[in-house]
C-alpha cells in the first residue's frame, strides 16, 4: 500500500514536471537544437543553411559581405516593427542587370539578401544586436521565389523555414524606454502578398526610383546605381537626372508633400498601384500618381468592409481622424490594419507624418 502511494506520488511529480516543461519554443530555440549539417553549395537552390551561400566572410553574424555582393539601400525604408535592415544583392559572375523601359531587369541567378535585426539599444546601433531573420529573393528560370531563414539563438547561422515563425524581441528605443515586440516572420507564401506585380513575384525596393540616390560609398556619398555601373553590374543608367528618384521620408528638410508621398510609396504602393494586388480598390498610392481621386482624396472605398470603420472617405482633406487611410494605419486588428502583414505594432512617426499631410490638404 505504502509502496503504491509512493509510486503514485512519483508519477504525479513526473507528470507535473512534464507539464511545466512544455513551454512553446521560439523559432530560434528550435533552430538552435538542430546541428548545422554539412551542406554542399552544389547550385541546387534553396540551401538549407544561410552559411552555405557564402554571402558573408568571417563570423556570419557580422554580415561582412564578400567581394561579389553589392550593398544597397532604398531612399525610404518600409516599416517593419522598427527593425533595422541591411540589404545586399548577388548578381551572378559575368552577368549584368540592364535598365529596359525604365525598369531594372536582373539576370537569372540574382539573389536579394535582406537581414532584419534589432540593436539592444537603439541609441547605440553599432553595439550588440540580434539578427532575427534573413529573407532571400531568388530569380530562377520560372521567376522570383522568396525564402525566409530564421537565425538561431547563438547567432551562428540561419535555417530555411518556409513556415515562418514568431518570436519576442526586446530592445531599448531612442527615448530610452524598454520595448517588447511579438515579431512575426512571414511564411513563404505570404511573401507574394506584397511582392506581387501582375500576379508575379517581384522585388519592391529595387526599383530605379528607390535606388537613384546618393548613399555613403567609402569616404563620400555616391549614387549607388552609378556604383553598380562602375562595377560592371548594371547597364543603361544614363545619369541621376535621367531617371525618377524618391526622397527619404525621414528627411525633414524636404517638403511635407514629398515626404508623405515617399512614405506612402514604399509602405503602401507595392499593393496600391495599377499592377498590384490592390488594383481593384482604385486607390493608387505610388509616387507617380497625380489624380487626386486615385490618391484617395474624397474617394469612397470600393469594398473596405470593417476596415473602413465608421468613416466614408479614404482621405478626407484637412481631417485626418476622419480618413480611412489613417484609421487603418493606426490599427493592429486583423482585417483593419494596413499593410496587412509585416507589422504587429503601430508606426507612430509614420502616423504623425501622414496626419500632418492630410491636415495640409485642401
Amino acid at each position: 500500500m505504502i509502496l503504491n502511494k509512493f509510486t503514485s506520488w512519483i508519477t504525479f511529480g513526473i507528470l507535473l514536471l512534464a507539464i511545466f516543461s512544455c513551454k512553446k519554443e521560439t523559432p530560434e530555440q528550435a533552430v538552435a537544437k538542430l546541428p548545422v549539417e554539412e551542406e554542399n553549395a552544389d547550385g541546387n537552390l534553396p540551401y538549407k543553411w544561410l552559411s552555405t551561400y557564402s554571402f558573408f566572410e568571417g563570423e556570419l553574424n557580422k554580415l561582412h559581405q564578400n567581394s561579389e555582393l553589392l550593398e544597397y539601400s532604398p531612399a525610404s525604408s518600409l516599416f517593419t516593427d522598427y527593425a533595422f535592415k541591411s540589404r545586399f544583392v548577388s548578381i551572378p559572375k559575368d552577368s549584368i542587370a540592364e535598365i529596359i523601359d525604365g525598369e531594372i531587369n536582373f539576370p537569372e541567378g540574382t539573389i536579394f539578401i535582406k537581414n532584419f535585426y534589432y540593436p539592444e539599444d537603439f541609441r547605440k546601433p553599432e553595439d550588440k544586436k540580434r539578427i532575427i531573420e534573413t529573407r532571400l529573393l531568388i530569380l530562377g528560370s520560372s521567376g522570383w521565389e522568396a525564402y525566409p531563414y530564421i537565425w538561431n539563438e547563438a547567432q551562428t547561422d540561419a535555417q530555411l523555414k518556409v513556415v515562418g515563425g514568431q518570436t519576442k524581441v526586446k530592445f531599448t528605443n531612442l527615448d530610452g524606454k524598454e520595448q517588447v515586440i511579438d515579431y512575426l516572420i512571414p511564411n513563404k507564401n505570404q511573401c507574394k502578398s506584397c511582392h506581387n506585380k501582375n500576379e508575379q513575384m517581384a522585388p519592391i525596393g529595387a526599383q530605379i526610383k528607390h535606388l537613384n540616390w546618393e548613399k555613403t560609398e567609402g569616404a563620400s556619398p555616391k549614387n549607388q546605381l552609378i556604383v553598380w555601373q562602375e562595377k560592371g553590374k548594371l547597364n543603361g543608367f544614363e545619369s541621376p537626372l535621367s531617371h525618377p528618384s524618391l526622397i527619404n521620408y525621414e528627411d525633414k528638410n524636404q517638403t511635407l508633400n514629398l515626404r508623405a508621398r515617399a512614405y506612402l510609396d514604399i509602405n503602401c504602393a507595392h499593393c496600391h498601384n495599377a499592377e498590384g494586388p490592390a488594383s481593384t480598390s482604385g486607390l493608387f498610392l505610388d509616387y507617380e500618381e497625380t489624380d487626386p481621386l486615385k490618391l484617395g482624396l474624397n474617394k469612397t472605398p470600393v469594398a473596405a468592409g470593417k476596415g473602413a470603420g465608421k468613416f466614408t472617405y479614404d482621405i478626407l482633406p484637412g481631417k485626418p481622424d476622419e480618413s480611412i487611410l489613417l484609421h487603418r494605419m493606426k490599427s493592429t486588428e486583423v482585417g483593419v490594419a494596413m499593410p496587412e502583414i509585416g507589422r504587429t505594432t503601430v508606426h507612430e512617426e509614420g502616423i504623425q507624418l501622414i496626419r500632418e499631410w492630410i491636415l495640409s490638404l485642401k
